[in-house]
């Protein structure tokens, strides 16, 4: 995800992809623990997507966004 269309979230529709990414996350943990695991670098990316989701949710808390909607 680009940090273009997280601003164009509002703040319900990043707490939802917050807690898909979350279920992603632990899904992909449970792959690598049975060795299953396809794409390795996807755990990555998913970590730095969830802490940009994190960034924006804080930014809009502190008032440095205007929240949509």
């Amino acid at each position: 995800m680009k940090r273009e269309e997280l601003k164009e979230m509002t703040t319900q529709e990043l707490k939802s992809r917050l807690s898909d990414d979350y279920d992603e996350l632990e899904n992909l943990r449970f792959q690598k623990a049975l060795q299953q695991l396809e794409n390795p670098l996807r755990l990555r990316h998913l970590r730095r997507e969830i802490a940009q989701i994190k960034t924006a949710l804080r930014e809009y808390e502190l008032d440095i966004r205007e929240a949509k909607g």
